[in-house]
């Protein structure tokens, strides 16, 4: 694996916390060097982690055993979050049936799209160790490639610094802390509840940074009226990254013949988390907010991980324009497969190819900049419309004549 060194230290645009001892290379985002094939370019640089490409296993079933693991990194997937984590497993017990999905066509139809995914599932209910032992063994298979720890513990500084130190001695190149779950651990501030609340999360940022020794993404619940404010105190805590979105809280449907909800377990159900292609949109506006507060508010290295309804090589374009250095999927791979990252890395080498960029770096960002304000919008048409009305006028004075486009300038003030 690729060495590491010590952050840069703090840029004046935000009053960050840094902590010595911190394993993370300059946080400088940049793509890697020309792969010299000529073909664009899709590896990167992110907080140090150097990955052949965007695509990010992000943290759910596609993660949570060394099998499936070990068989994303020999497909190509850039890196692995590995399914959440905690000390007690023992105490997460998941139900079955914990899916459910919503397909185009209003009648269910088998054969119509899904677009949309709900699960009730928990996090990793597997002992710690043996997790902890299976990313061992595939660091030791794959010393090159990033696997990322995904943890998430009880409000307990003592329980937090334990799991941090266990999961670090495993060897996982980064940390991203699970600050949004949005189902089954709130009542043990846990998940969401913890990103809901500003005051919590600042705390318990603050103990993870000043044990964590890796480079540490905080990934963000949707689930809150401004995601900005969240984003914003990791950040200034000392998170080298945000992920976002994780899952938005719903109700999947009722099934109309039984009257029951879904997804059914023993006839009764519970609000969960909802992916997949209908939450693209949602993702976008919620990553074009984060893009445009690191932009605007930080200046050293601060990475953006996006995630929501990718299933195809043109979605991760979008979440790049607006500034995201990664691009996680989970629903995808569960409705498609691990291959799926070959079908993405070829159709985003295609939109590369159709606009000339050679790396991922010449485009990051690049849309973020055409957000603005309604009332902006309504001031730019003003003017634009005022400017065509000044066209179709022709010529305001005569001074404005000219010789080479007299007749042109003559047609300009011709009514019919």
């Amino acid at each position: 694996m690729e060495s590491l060194t010590l952050r840069a230290s703090p840029s004046t645009a935000s009053p960050l916390l840094r902590h010595p001892g911190r394993r993370a290379a300059s946080c400088v985002r940049a793509s890697a060097a020309s792969n010299g094939s000529g073909e664009p370019d899709l590896s990167v640089r992110v907080n140090g982690l150097k990955m052949p490409n965007p695509f990010v296993i992000g943290s759910g079933p596609p993660g949570t055993n060394y099998t499936v693991m070990k068989r994303a990194f020999d497909e190509g997937w850039g890196g692995v979050i590995a399914k959440t984590v905690s000390l007690d497993a023992g105490k997460v017990i998941n139900v079955t049936p914990r899916y459910a999905r919503l397909r185009a066509d209003p009648n269910g139809a088998a054969k119509s799209p899904i677009i949309g995914w709900q699960n009730i599932e928990l996090i990793s209910d597997r002992p710690l160790e043996t997790m902890l032992n299976e990313f061992k063994q595939l660091k030791k298979e794959y010393p090159d490639r990033i696997l990322i720890g995904s943890i998430m513990e009880e409000y307990n500084k003592a329980a937090w610094h334990e799991l941090i130190e266990r999961v670090e001695e495993s060897g996982v190149d980064a940390l991203e802390i699970n600050f949004s779950c949005p189902h089954g651990m709130p009542e043990r501030k846990m998940g969401a509840a913890v990103g809901q609340d500003c005051a919590l999360l600042e705390e318990v940022s603050g103990w993870i940074n000043e044990k964590a020794t890796v480079p540490v993404w905080a990934k963000m619940t949707p689930n809150i009226t401004d995601i900005t404010e969240p984003s914003r105190i990791a950040l200034k805590s000392g998170c080298e990254g945000v992920s976002a979105i994780n899952t938005i809280m719903s109700v999947m449907g009722i099934d109309l013949k039984t009257l029951r909800p879904e997804p059914c377990v023993e006839g009764y159900s519970t609000p969960g988390g909802y992916s997949a292609r209908a939450v693209h949109p949602i993702a976008l506006a919620k990553v074009m907010q984060i893009a445009r507060l690191i932009k605007e508010e930080f200046s050293d290295g601060q990475s953006l991980s996006a995630i929501g309804g990718v299933e195809t090589g043109n979605d991760a374009a979008e979440f790049i324009l607006l500034g995201a250095d990664t691009v996680q999927v989970c629903t995808g791979v569960m409705m498609h497969g691990y291959p799926l990252v070959k079908k993405l890395c070829a159709e985003l080498q295609d939109f590369m190819r159709a606009h000339n960029f050679s790396s991922i770096d010449e485009f990051r960002g690049a849309s973020l900049p055409y957000f603005t304000t309604h009332t902006d919008l309504v001031q730019r048409q003003q003017e634009a419309i005022k400017q065509r009305k000044a066209i179709r006028l022709g010529l305001q004075s005569d001074k404005d004549w000219t010789g080479d486009g007299f007749v042109k300038e003559t047609e300009s003030m011709v009514s019919n």
